[in-house]
């Protein structure tokens, strides 16, 4: 069923996804990895990181099982008054932002050179200015995602980076004389790619209709016309404190000197695009079919309750071997080409050999944590369709704790490479992923069995550890190859999964 409903909408997230990459392209042949990469990185991802902390994932994991339930009128209602308030929220942290751009760069940007912090107080203002857009962007996206529309979901972020680069263009164009510096053209970029995403939003909005599910919705008096506070605080402390991984990270690294904070982003970007090409995408696709069966009542009727439950978990099943299948397939890629793939985005332009091979070693140790990402984003999504989150807040303050520990330690034996900082974000994610999975294991018997997940986990494992001992391809060919061993891992996985077999066929 996720594959069929995904063949647009993944299309559309490839290419958002691919032209970001050309973004992080222009962005290193740009700027490398000097001090002004590292502002550029904080000004340009500050918006959507913040909006991602502060609404982006809650506005899914409350709204999308709320609506489920509501009537069209009373989601037009949810959805005006919580606009509001998110614009305001953004007006409020945006002047916290201006006010203090000391302590901010201090603890986001610790490398940053004397410099760059010259100009960080008008780079944060531009990134104060964009985030009132992003966060209603992500209200009206969340509006797109319970519409099932995600052909306006996915092509909002291409407009937003469509401008950036644009904004990259000119900064690396050296024979263009303009009135204004590098951090003022970005920000416009900014600026006016979050106001494009928003005019795109806006008519994908008028465009759509409510799904029609008669059978599973309420009367309307019956109805909730808002989630309650502690509803809202679960979900916010869910979904923000996984960012807060990655970016205590690239906070860590960059405690190492000037460009540490961009080598870790780009490390990171690698990391990202599978994970949202392939695990976040099957989490998404699942979350409206999860939030629908598990807000039906179950029937009285024992043979009947037993169907339901059954249907529970045949989506559960699909969702958890797809996301995890990619996962391992994705890993075994890019650990194994990560120089080839590292070169291919990065090596252009004013980035050096070694920066470029900085980026590779720390991708190729980052990229075992879609594993854990895999089981986190189905876990996550289960619990917030049945209420649950409170569990997943506690073990995501266990795996900041672990990472916030090692920096510590670190920083008392005189510093933190980066290659320190991944494995520390990798052994964060399976703690909170081991975790959650034992908080929910009687949900959860009987839905995934050995062979959906240790044939895909063995066979990525043995393809890295096979191909690292042959010579480097070049780009293009390492890009190939990347492909097949991908391939290689779903086929292997098809032959022996019904599961596997099951989510592909539907």
């Amino acid at each position: 069923m996720f594959l069929r409903t995904g063949l647009v909408s993944f299309g559309l997230l490839l290419a958002s996804r691919l032209l970001g990459l050309l973004r992080e392209t222009a962005q290193a042949a740009a700027l490398g990895t000097s001090g002004l990469a590292d502002l550029a990185v904080l000004m340009l991802t500050l918006p959507d990181l913040l909006t991602g902390v502060l609404a982006a994932g809650a506005l899914s994991y409350v709204l999308l099982p709320l609506w489920a339930r509501q009537p069209p009128a009373l989601q037009a209602a949810t959805q005006s008054r919580l606009g509001r308030i998110l614009l305001a929220t953004g007006l409020l942290v945006g002047a916290g932002l201006v006010a203090a751009p000391e302590l901010i760069v201090g603890l986001l940007a610790p490398g940053l050179s004397a410099g760059a912090r010259v100009s960080a107080q008008l780079a944060l203002g531009w990134s104060a200015l964009a985030l009132p857009l992003a966060l209603l962007a992500a209200l009206w996206t969340t509006r797109l995602q319970h519409r099932r529309d995600f052909t306006g979901m996915y092509g909002a972020n291409l407009v937003v980076n469509a401008a950036v680069i644009g904004a990259l263009g000119l900064v690396a164009a050296s024979w263009a004389k303009l009135p204004v510096g590098p951090v003022v053209l970005l920000g416009l970029g900014l600026l006016l790619g979050g106001a494009l995403r928003l005019v795109w939003l806006h008519w994908r909005l008028a465009r759509t209709r409510e799904p029609v599910a008669p059978d599973a919705a309420p009367a309307p008096n019956s109805a909730p016309t808002w989630p309650r506070p502690n509803v809202w605080l679960w979900a916010l402390a869910s979904a923000g404190l996984p960012l807060l991984l990655p970016l205590l990270g690239r906070s860590l690294a960059s405690g190492g000197g000037e460009g540490a904070l961009t080598t870790f982003n780009y490390a990171w970007k690698l990391v990202e695009l599978p994970l949202v090409l392939a695990v976040q995408l099957v989490a998404t696709l699942s979350f409206p079919a999860l939030a629908r069966v598990f807000a039906a009542t179950p029937p009285l009727d024992a043979a009947a309750s037993a169907a339901h439950r059954e249907q529970q978990q045949a989506v559960l099943r699909q969702a958890f071997t797809l996301a995890w299948v990619l996962a391992c397939a994705a890993a075994a890629a890019l650990s194994a080409m990560s120089l080839p793939l590292a070169q291919l985005l990065y090596g252009w332009g004013r980035m050096t050999p070694e920066a470029v091979q900085q980026v590779a070693a720390w991708s190729r140790i980052g990229a075992w944590s879609l594993l854990p990402q895999a089981l986190l984003a189905v876990l996550l999504t289960l619990m917030a369709s049945t209420g649950r989150l409170r569990g997943a807040v506690h073990a995501y303050l266990g795996a900041l704790a672990v990472l916030a520990l090692l920096g510590w330690v670190a920083h008392q034996q005189g510093g933190l490479d980066g290659r320190v900082v991944m494995w520390g974000i990798n052994a964060a994610l399976t703690l909170a992923a081991g975790l959650l999975w034992w908080r929910e294991r009687g949900f959860l018997q009987g839905v995934l069995r050995g062979r959906d997940t240790a044939v895909p986990a063995l066979a990525a494992a043995l393809l890295a550890v096979a191909c690292s001992q042959l010579p480097t391809p070049e780009r293009l060919p390492g890009l190939g190859l990347a492909l097949l061993i991908a391939a290689a891992v779903v086929a292997l996985t098809l032959l022996v999964s019904p599961a596997l077999r099951l989510a592909v066929r539907r």
